[in-house]
């Protein structure tokens, strides 16, 4: 059975379609990533998914319950974690997961072998007793998880869940989330823009931009679409210059803000042709790399643009959606 299975999910805040048509399915244990910019319904698809939003159409059901007409189900066999922290820092870390289950009625001898389990499982026994708010944002990020995994959900939503944190804490949350795939079977839904985040932790990845999934599959096979090698080449005039630029070894070439990408085969190999093709054609050069494939180079490729550059225009997207659904 899969444990996770969307069907042309759409949903609208006044005239701004926020997720168009999505469709995808998860199976059990897997770790499915939605890669995209802030403002690309990846929230709001995770959303509609906990039942916290109603899609406007489509479908989808999780771990079997459909999340229009058995929302009881599909909140009972999941977990969230959200971007913004819903820990009460007042309390302990032992009194928030305490908390936690009793909301959720598990029986006192289960839910306290199970808090001691999941603090362990966290690296948070020794600090169960002090109060959140003297704990640190991955710690913090920590105790939530273990909290969402409390009640033994099957899916679990991971929402930007290492945003904020420094690179050491990343990785030690990255062995947490996979150890919920490969020794509990949790399936894991995670959202991210971080592409080292996804390529590190999903079984495949769906890009979605504007609300729409623009590219589904593993990560390295999303990556193997852009040929062996990709050059990237910093430059301020090359506007005009390389819009034409061909030749037997080039595959891809694409061109955003001070920079032109070009993907092949055999990098180290043409790259003396490829600087004298662009010093003939005046081409300024600031500076040049190689590097294999990227799922950065994926994005911008289905994209037209870096993940990071199309932050800013995604947020304003978002304000006048809010904006407009006020006014309704």
């Amino acid at each position: 059975m899969k444990a996770v299975t969307v069907v042309d999910l759409t949903k609208k805040f006044g005239d701004f379609t926020a997720v168009d048509n999505v469709s995808f399915d998860i199976a059990e244990g897997e770790i499915f990533g939605l890669l995209g910019p802030n403002g690309a319904g990846k929230t709001t698809t995770i959303s509609m998914l906990s039942t916290i939003l109603k899609p406007d159409s489509g479908k989808a059901e999780v771990a079997g319950h459909d999340i229009v007409k058995d929302q009881p189900g599909v909140r009972k066999s999941i977990g969230i974690v959200f971007q913004d922290p819903s820990l009460d820092e007042e309390l302990t870390g032992w009194e928030n997961m305490d908390f936690h289950g009793r909301l959720y009625r598990i029986p006192k001898k289960i839910r306290l072998e199970r808090m001691e389990e999941l603090l362990d499982l966290v690296g948070l026994t020794e600090r169960k007793d002090d109060f959140v708010k003297t704990y640190s944002g991955g710690m913090r990020r920590r105790l939530e998880i273990a909290r969402g995994l409390l009640h033994r959900p099957k899916v679990l939503f991971l929402d930007e869940p290492t945003l904020g944190l420094d690179p050491q804490t990343r990785n030690y949350l990255w062995d947490y989330i996979e150890k919920l795939s490969s020794e509990m079977n949790i399936s894991v839904i995670l959202t991210t823009h971080y592409m080292d985040e996804a390529d590190r932790l999903c079984d495949r990845i769906g890009i979605i931009d504007r609300g729409k999934i623009i590219a589904m599959d593993t990560p390295e096979n999303l990556k193997e679409t852009m040929g062996g090698d990709v050059i990237t080449v910093r430059s301020s005039d090359y506007h005009g210059h390389i819009a034409d630029l061909k030749s037997g070894w080039i595959e891809k070439v694409e061109s955003y803000d001070g920079f032109f990408s070009i993907a092949l085969h055999g990098a180290e190999e043409h790259l003396p042709e490829l600087i004298r093709i662009l010093v003939e054609r005046q081409v300024t050069i600031s500076s040049v790399s190689v590097h294999k494939p990227t799922l950065e180079d994926v994005f911008l490729h289905y994209t037209g643009r870096r993940i990071r550059d199309s932050e800013n225009g995604a947020r304003e997207h978002i304000r006048m959606a809010y904006r407009a659904r006020r006014h309704h």
